[in-house]
């Protein structure tokens, strides 16, 4: 009498994460999406208070210090900031190596912006410093060549 032969495969763990190749899934596109949604929220954001400065609302308090000359000098940057933040939100979903780098450049100019607002809405300023910090790093450390790599 014969042994009957079983074909025995080897088991595979149900639980184990699938790897990102299985998806379709590049390492980082979660953070440049986050960079440019961030980048056109506070475009949108600046774009306001730029117009409600120009318009001399009464948003801002009568009794303020700032840094760059007066409330119409403030309203002109920070409009001028906004739009510049919009451009670098619709080239980063745009993908070109120009669009990360001019992204970082305008999030970095509008967190030294946002620390000059410091003394007329301080928890506003601060936030803001803090979301371009963190599209700073998203577009340094997972754009470029290193999105294209799918091997990363």
């Amino acid at each position: 009498m014969t042994t009957p032969t079983y074909d025995v495969q080897p088991k595979t763990d149900q639980h184990a994460k699938p790897s990102s190749s299985e998806y379709g899934d590049v390492r980082g596109v979660g953070w440049l999406t986050f960079a440019a949604v961030m980048l056109g929220l506070a475009g949108t954001w600046n774009v306001f208070d730029g117009i409600l400065a120009l318009a001399n609302s009464k948003v801002y308090g009568v009794n303020r210090t700032y840094v760059f000359s007066d409330l119409r000098t403030w309203g002109w940057i920070v409009l001028l900031l906004g739009c510049l933040q919009l451009l670098a939100a619709f080239l980063i979903f745009a993908g070109s190596e120009f669009a990360r780098w001019f992204g970082i450049a305008v999030a970095g100019v509008n967190a030294i912006a946002q620390l000059a607002f410091v003394p007329v809405y301080p928890v506003w300023a601060m936030s803001m410093f803090a979301a371009d910090v963190l599209v700073i790093y998203g577009l340094t450390v997972y754009g470029g060549h290193k999105l294209r790599d799918t091997n990363a």
